[in-house]
């Protein structure tokens, strides 16, 4: 594969994005711990929250199909730069916001300016690195925005009380600023693809020319496969890690909101250690034949148990209850680079644009939906923790349905084993 970069650039570009997608990662997350602030300023409810912090992915999705048409066309380099332009103005607007439309318009345009960070690597690795490497990249690319998250809680409710909450997202209109700089500096231009880089991708891509569009991304049976456990599954993921599980924490189990914080850092921790080991040893799974499809099959119903499990014990399930879900979860991450290896170099960025939107989407409809059911439930009469039991109880159905989904089609259709070294 003549496009393969050599080692020592291929580190130097993974750290050129890596800052980049910490910060993203940072700015989606630290609602959860500014959440009691917000509500409390602006007299904010539920489902205001749940609005708020899925704004950020309304943005984040309303981007993914021209991004990926644009990653395709003009490459990682430009693209991303470009977008990280709208972020550090969505910063600066959520910074001066004087209301709950400010708010929303901030994160919103923060959604979308980041939308690039992980998208544009993936991009890339998808040329640049071999198969194997392409599975480690994408599992410390992950591990980089669970330090993100981590940096999100403690460190800025440490913040807080000295500098309050705009001054920290002058800092980090700052930082993203820096991390364009970076990118510009440290990652290649992109080329066309060879005709070498070409042939070597795998029989079920189609033709050696993609076509235009996405018709043969949203055909592809193997993306149809994925797509509920994208939604459900790893986008519900991400809606407890950036939003639902700070709040359960305090209306349900009782923490105060610095414990809350606690919780929220222990739980992107040990985000942050499992993605480092699924880089550490998913080169080894693929040598013995444990291929991403094998893994989310045994690995996903843990998360159902401990999510049924969370709903049962309601108050007794704390921060720790909550790490152990999001770890269960982590298996469904191994689908998005078995997505971009199951299509052409062509079509590397529409591929996972595509299924990106359908995970965000997933993560505004869980976080905005599961507000309008804890409301829902309340106004019907439930107490607070019987309200946000039977909301986790309804996206519990979610989650075993797309699961039995995903088992289902894979008897019928299988993407091609990613090759080993």
């Amino acid at each position: 594969m003549s496009g393969v970069l050599p080692r020592r650039t291929a580190v130097i570009v993974f750290l050129a994005f890596a800052f980049a997608y910490f910060l993203s990662a940072l700015v989606r997350a630290v609602t959860a711990t500014l959440a009691p602030t917000l509500a409390e300023e602006f007299t904010l409810q539920a489902s205001d929250l749940g609005l708020l912090a899925g704004g950020y992915f309304l943005g984040f999705s309303a981007t993914q199909l021209p991004l990926g048409t644009w990653l395709d066309r003009h490459g990682p380099k430009k693209v991303a730069l470009g977008f990280l332009g709208v972020a550090v103005v969505g910063s600066l607007v959520f910074s001066v916001a004087t209301g709950f439309s400010g708010l929303l318009a901030g994160r919103v345009l923060c959604g979308a300016g980041v939308s690039a960070c992980l998208m544009a690597p993936l991009t890339g690795y998808r040329r640049w690195l071999a198969p194997t490497a392409q599975m480690r990249a994408n599992s410390w690319m992950l591990m980089t925005g669970s330090l993100g998250m981590v940096a999100s809680t403690l460190p800025v409710q440490w913040a807080l009380p000295l500098v309050g909450w705009r001054p920290l997202f002058w800092g980090l209109a700052g930082l993203i600023v820096l991390s364009m700089v970076v990118i510009a500096v440290w990652v290649p231009h992109w080329g066309g693809a060879s005709k070498a880089t070409a042939d070597a991708d795998p029989p079920t891509a189609g033709s050696e020319h993609a076509p235009e569009g996405y018709a043969m991304v949203w055909r592809h049976p193997y993306f149809q496969r994925l797509a509920p456990l994208g939604f459900f599954v790893y986008g519900g993921m991400v809606a407890m890690q950036t939003l639902w599980a700070g709040p359960w924490m305090q209306r349900v189990a009782g923490y105060t909101p610095l414990e809350s914080a606690t919780g929220l850092f222990w739980i992107n921790v040990s985000m942050l250690c499992t993605f480092w080991m699924w880089g550490m040893v998913n080169p080894w799974l693929l040598r013995k034949g444990f291929g991403p499809d094998r893994l989310m099959a045994a690995g996903l119903p843990l998360c159902l148990v401990v999510l049924l499990g969370i709903i049962v014990a309601g108050p007794q399930a704390g921060g720790g209850a909550w790490a152990l879900f999001c770890v269960s979860c982590t298996f469904v991450s191994l689908s998005q680079p078995a997505v971009a290896l199951a299509f052409p170099q062509a079509l590397a960025g529409r591929a996972l644009s595509a299924y990106n939107l359908v995970i965000f989407s997933g993560v505004f409809v869980v976080q905005w939906g599961i507000g309008l059911a804890v409301d829902a439930f309340a106004a019907a009469g439930l107490s607070t923790v019987p309200s946000f039991q039977a909301a986790m109880g309804v996206y519990l159905v979610c989650n075993v349905a797309a699961y039995a989904w995903f088992l289902l089609r894979g008897q019928r259709h299988n993407v091609p084993q990613t090759s080993t070294p």
